[in-house]
């Protein structure tokens, strides 16, 4: 039988790890997460095991056989709405995170309503269209909040060459720039995943109020 963990047990361990004062600061970041695929998903993970308070997962599709090869997902999850199939999976590690979900497809109509609330934007989309309608939108739209992206984690190649760099005041970029999914060089979890750290990363120094790569 699964037990059930109190949430003074939860934050008790979070402390231990992280000091009442910085899980403070964590518990109350305000986190939107577009795109729950490789990127989305990973980054989810990371930023619900460090306790951040607040997420907003944004995805309209549904989880697929191939998303299996690098995304956060399971067999029965195949056919379930994305958003649906992660929260589920997020609460089973924390329970008392609030987590908003919103299934659409992001779009130049709902980006101010979609993201009004979130203090941090993730871009995690692996559409190139759709990363720079989000990445313009939000610049446009809220160029007080913090955005993180990524671009270029094709392959196997080296994770040295995956960096963050700060390209304006408030715009983050993480990947190698240069990498794109070809025969033979898709999409594979590792590289995905170093990519998604990197992401999950700054998106907690951002937090925490370091914004210097």
């Amino acid at each position: 039988m699964q037990k059930q963990l109190s949430k003074e047990e939860i934050y008790a361990a979070l402390n231990e790890r992280h000091s009442p004062e910085i899980q403070a600061v964590l518990s109350a970041g305000n986190v939107a997460i577009a795109g729950l695929g490789g990127l989305g998903s990973n980054v989810a993970y990371s930023l619900t095991r460090i306790g951040v308070g607040h997420l907003h997962l944004i995805d309209f599709d549904v989880v697929d056989v191939t998303n299996l090869n690098r995304q956060q997902y399971f067999m029965e999850h195949v056919g379930m709405y994305k958003t649906e199939a992660l929260k589920s999976l997020l609460m089973k590690i924390n329970p008392y995170i609030e987590i908003k979900t919103d299934c659409v497809r992001v779009t130049e109509e709902n980006i101010k309503e979609l993201f009004c609330d979130n203090d941090i934007v993730c871009e995690a989309f692996d559409n190139p269209d759709a990363k720079a309608l989000l990445v313009n939108g939000i610049m446009e739209y809220f160029p007080e909040k913090k955005l993180v992206s990524a671009s270029g984690m094709a392959g196997f190649g080296s994770s040295n060459s995956i960096v963050t760099r700060r390209i304006t005041k408030n715009f983050y970029l993480c990947g190698d720039r240069v990498t794109a999914p070809s025969y033979g060089n898709g999409l594979m979890a590792p590289r995905v995943a170093v990519c998604a750290a990197h992401e999950a990363n700054m998106i907690t120094r951002l937090i925490l109020g370091e914004e210097e790569v």
